[in-house]
This record gives C-alpha cells, sequence and structure tokens, in this order.
C-alpha cells in the first residue's frame, strides 16, 4: 500500500506506511468538485460530508470494529492524488477501528456496493501528523464487502 491507506492503518495499529515514492501508474483525475463539498453534500455534525455516487444493495453496514474491503482513492482540496488501491488494481482490506476517524464513520455509513464521496475535515484526518497529507482531505471509496 502506498500513502493513505497505509497512513490510515498506521495511525492506531503501529503499522509503518510505506513511502509513495515515483507513482508508475496514471493518477485518477481529480473530481471537479474536489476544493470543498457541494451544497447538496450531506454533513455530519463531526464536519465529515459525503455524497452517493452509486448506490449499494442490502440494508447492513458496517460497526466500528468491522473489517472491509473497498476500493479507494484520496486527494487533498488542489487536486493532487496521493493513494488511490484503483490504480493499484488491489483493493483494501482493513479493520474500521485502525483507520483515521473519517474513515471509521463514513464507512459505517455506507452498504455493501456503494460508492461515496467523502470530504474528511483535517480534525478527522492527519491534522499535525507530520509526512502525512494535511487539511481536508477528499475521497472516493466504495465498499466492495463487509468482512465481519
Amino acid at each position: 500500500m502506498v500513502c493513505a491507506l497505509s497512513a490510515l492503518t498506521a495511525c492506531s495499529s503501529g503499522e509503518a506506511p510505506s513511502s509513495q515514492g515515483s507513482q508508475s501508474v496514471a493518477d485518477v483525475p481529480a473530481p471537479p468538485d474536489v476544493a470543498a463539498p457541494p451544497a447538496d453534500a450531506a454533513r455530519t455534525a463531526t464536519g465529515l460530508a459525503s455524497k452517493v455516487l452509486k448506490a449499494g444493495h442490502g440494508t447492513r453496514h458496517p460497526r466500528p470494529n468491522s473489517r472491509v474491503t473497498v476500493h479507494y482513492t484520496g486527494w487533498t482540496t488542489d487536486g493532487k492524488m496521493f493513494d488511490s488501491s484503483v490504480t493499484r488494481h488491489e483493493p483494501s482490506s482493513f479493520s474500521l477501528d485502525g483507520v483515521i476517524p473519517g474513515w471509521t464513520q463514513g464507512v459505517q455509513m455506507m452498504v455493501e456496493g456503494e460508492k461515496r464521496r467523502f470530504w474528511i475535515p483535517s480534525a478527522l484526518a492527519y491534522d499535525g501528523q507530520p509526512d502525512q497529507p494535511q487539511g481536508m482531505l477528499v475521497f472516493d471509496i466504495e465498499l466492495l464487502k463487509i468482512d465481519s
């Protein structure tokens, strides 16, 4: 894993993040609304904003400690992609209690097959953590499977 997800899990699991290095595949273009959430985005009391891009199926949502499998891409609000399982052609699996708070909150709102765009405020991301993307971050996350 490159920057974001390994760093997401490193926040609380103690795993060392791997370095992004040079990207060997093309970046996923930033969405047109990467700079700020649109007016029709849903917002939580914590400041997390999201918009459903593709409806999922079923009614089962992950729990705070569920293990999930996702595809994701992350950008800074200036449009720079900093990580993507999509470009690696390999979904990522992890426990929701081992990632940044914005992911823990956001992925619990989803059902399998759903794809959402999240605007995660810095307080729910890497605020002040060295060598991590700073400020509000934008992620497209597709919940492929709730593993447990």
